[in-house]
Order: structure tokens, then sequence, then C-alpha cells
């Protein structure tokens, strides 16, 4: 069922599923189901409340407060046993849902390194659980690999969200980064400066391309975490892609087609890389 869910909400994690090894398959589409379940909070809610409350209701869930609707509840029901029986760490998984509430508001991202942060505690976290879940051992010396796949790929899920993000007043491109090549948020948002708006896209993009260059210098990915990486396949192709669209990415999308992000998938299979 969660994978079926999967299928329609997050295909490349779907078929990362897939690709993994059988016995693990059920707790990384718990886990993944998770994550898309705090990640569409705000398309769901109308005000930032009910979608705080939505956040937390994983958070007492995770805590051990009992809604009395777990069992009717699927994603929480297989959440809480890939937590049991991978002996994932709750606290990450209760960071998970902290971070999103970030998400409900339209505050301003201030440095690279708040960035980094939200990315740490979202994108990189779950690549860690995922590891986690495939190999415990390895997952836990290949941390470091995890914290730049995560900045990498929730900088290319930015881009790939902007127009979106910038149709409802909200940005994740750092005010840091905005400063740097003479805009504010206003006036980002705006877009009437297209050359600067372009500059600071092509800015953050590096900013990207900086922690997956930083995850390649690591090494091969270790083959038995290598499912855990897979959605990434894609991330370099959209990074350089805005880097081309520049202030042309606030109308036009930079994700590749489904099959050439397949094709990347098999790539990363192939060369343990992404």
């Amino acid at each position: 069922m969660l994978l079926m869910q999967l299928k329609e909400n997050d295909r490349d994690r779907y078929l990362a599923t897939l690709l993994s090894p059988e016995d693990r398959r059920e707790a990384l589409a718990a886990l993944y189901a998770y994550n898309a379940e705090i990640a569409r909070v705000r398309e769901r809610v109308s005000e930032p409340l009910p979608g705080e409350m939505r956040l937390q209701y994983w958070r007492d869930l995770l805590e051990g407060s009992d809604h009395g609707e777990t069992a009717a509840n699927p994603v929480a029901a297989a959440l809480l046993k890939a937590v049991d029986d991978c002996n994932l760490p709750r606290q990450t998984l209760i960071d998970m849902s902290e971070a999103r509430i970030f998400d409900l508001y339209d505050d301003p991202m201030g440095s690279v390194n708040d960035f980094e942060g939200y990315a740490g505690e979202t994108a990189s976290a779950l690549i860690q659980l995922a590891s986690l879940v495939l190999d415990p051992d390895k997952a836990i010396v290949s941390a470091d690999m995890a914290g730049h796949a995560g900045v990498a790929q929730a900088v290319a899920g930015t881009l790939l969200l902007l127009p979106h993000h910038c149709g409802r007043g909200q940005l994740y491109v750092p005010a840091e980064i905005l400063a740097a090549n003479g805009l504010d948020r206003t006036r980002f948002l705006n877009g009437d400066d297209k050359e600067r708006c372009g500059q600071a896209i092509r800015a953050f993009a590096a900013f990207g391309r900086e922690h997956l260059a930083a995850l390649r210098q690591l090494g091969p990915l270790p083959k038995s975490i290598l499912c855990a990486y897979l959605p990434l396949a894609a991330v370099s192709s959209v990074l350089s892609k805005a880097d081309q669209l520049g202030e042309n990415l606030m109308r036009e999308t930079a994700q590749p087609s489904q099959f050439l992000r397949q094709l990347a998938m098999l790539r990363s299979l192939l060369f343990r890389k992404v």
C-alpha cells in the first residue's frame, strides 16, 4: 500500500525502494512515506497553525503519546514498525518534523549555514536513516556522505520548486546569496531585475555543486547503502540545467524527464556515484 503511494507521490524514491533488498523495502517505504507526509503539510492547510498541529501529531507519535488512531493510519503504523525493526533513532525523525515548521511560514532563509542546517535535518537525515535501514554499520561511518548529499539534494529540490515557492511568496534561497548579488527577498520575488536574479540562482546552484563535489571526493558510495542515494541520481543534471536557465528558472523547470532520471539511477548503480 505504501509502495503504491510512493509510486504516485515520489517516483524516484519508489524506484530506489524497488531496487533495494526485498527485506528492507517495507521499512524504506515507511520512511519515505513519512517524509512525504511532513513535506506536504503546507500544501494541505490554509494557515500555519493547523500545519503545526499536523506536525505535532508525528512528534507525539514518535515520543510515545497514544492518539488512539495509529492502527488506522498506515503510515504511522509502518513508521513505528520500521523504528522498532531497524532500531532507528526517534529523535532524528522528530527533528525532521520540527524542521518542517519552517515550511509553514514565509520567513527568510538567512544564511547558507541556515540552509545547511535545514537540509541536514530533512534531506540528509532521510538519507542517513535509509542507510541505517540498509546497513547500520556502514551508515555510521558514512555520515559525512549523507550530510553533503542531503544539502546538494535540497538545493536541487529548491530550484525545481522555485516557481511554486515564489508564487506563494516563499523563498528558500538564502538571503546571504541574494545580498551578494545585490538583491533582497522582495526584489527577488518581484523578479524585475532579471540579470541579478539569474546571478543569484546560479550562485545557489553552485553552492549545491560544492556539496555534490564534496560528496564525490569521499569516494565511491558503499555498495550496501547505495540505494539510499539513488534518489539523488538526477541532482547533477538539475543543478547544471538551473545554471543554464538562470532567471528563466522562475518560469521553466529544470526537471529531467522520468526516462532520463531512471537512466541516471542506472548509472549510479553501475558506477556507485551520483
